[in-house]
């Protein structure tokens, strides 16, 4: 939005504050493809399902999942498998001489939101906080090739 100042000075700013472009990046709905996320402990090797993917973006992910004891401002280890789509993977294995690609990401996810839907169901939205540029550049670029949001 414009400021009365602005207009009055004549000074005006491209950059528009408004709801619809708050975010950094835009969520897309991965939700009717049934993508699971585990939650993954290092020390032991651990994995167990944690919940489904509603929606994601290169920064964060909403997911449902039954688990009572997420709670915001915590922070829980993920893994994260997506599906190779139009060719595209969504990360990047640096660890070899020459990057590959990889279909696999391991990290944090900081929760922000827990909201309950209904019945023991959960809506549990993040951050993924330890993502290397080079996966998050992959992640962005793999998910325009999938439908927005709402």
């Amino acid at each position: 939005m414009i400021s009365l100042h602005e207009r009055q000075s004549g000074k005006t700013s491209l950059k528009m504050e408004t709801a619809s472009n708050r975010r950094q990046f835009r969520r897309h709905d991965l939700e009717p493809q049934g993508i699971s996320v585990e939650r993954f402990d290092g020390a032991r090797r651990v994995r167990e399902k944690l919940g489904q993917i509603v929606d994601i973006s290169a920064g964060g992910v909403r997911i449902r999942t039954s688990d009572s004891k997420l709670r915001a401002d915590n922070q829980v280890r993920v893994r994260l498998e997506l599906p190779a789509y139009a060719g595209i993977c969504p990360f990047v294995d640096t660890n070899a001489d020459q990057p590959q690609p990889k279909r696999e990401w391991t990290g944090w996810l900081t929760i922000s939101r827990v909201q309950p839907i209904g019945g023991d169901r959960y809506d549990v939205a993040g951050r993924l906080v330890d993502m290397e540029e080079m996966d998050r550049g992959m992640l962005g670029l793999y998910l325009s090739t999938q439908p927005l949001a709402a």
